[in-house]
């Protein structure tokens, strides 16, 4: 299990991204995509690099308050260019207020060519139960 993000998320350690830190309103992740991971024309598919934006951005949020689990509210993408091979995920919390965290990350690559960004707002919520506990309800209002 997936301990370094503060949860286990199950789809995270699925493409095996990898935390580097979480501190101060700032994340960054290490990401390499594996064959089945990458899309038709042979780079790193759009989605599992909006799902590294996403982690990234809900870190940097956590960052400030670890005893808190995040959810996204809203995410915009750009790509920039196609990201092959090592990927950076590096995320930045812009705001905060007691309930909403607004964010931004960016993916680059092995040589620092920015592949893609990403902003971000997440609600603040309790943290996640466990597995083995029983599911509840997660409210965005």
């Amino acid at each position: 299990m997936q301990e370094s993000f503060g949860a286990y998320i199950p789809f995270v350690e699925h493409l095996g991204f990898e935390m580097e830190f979480f501190e101060d309103g700032q994340s960054e992740l290490r990401y390499l995509p594996e064959e089945s991971h990458l899309n038709s024309f042979n780079v790193t598919h759009g989605g599992a690099l909006m799902t590294l934006l996403d982690v990234t951005m809900a870190t940097a949020a956590r960052s400030i308050d670890k005893t808190m689990g995040v959810v996204t509210i809203e995410m915009k993408t750009s790509f920039m260019q196609p990201a092959r091979g090592q990927l950076v995920g590096k995320g930045k919390l812009l705001h905060r207020s007691k309930t909403m965290a607004f964010t931004e990350g960016t993916v680059l690559d092995a040589q620092g060519n920015i592949c893609a960004h990403a902003t971000g707002t997440f609600k603040y919520v309790p943290r996640a139960i466990q597995p083995n506990q029983s599911n509840h309800e997660i409210s965005t209002d």
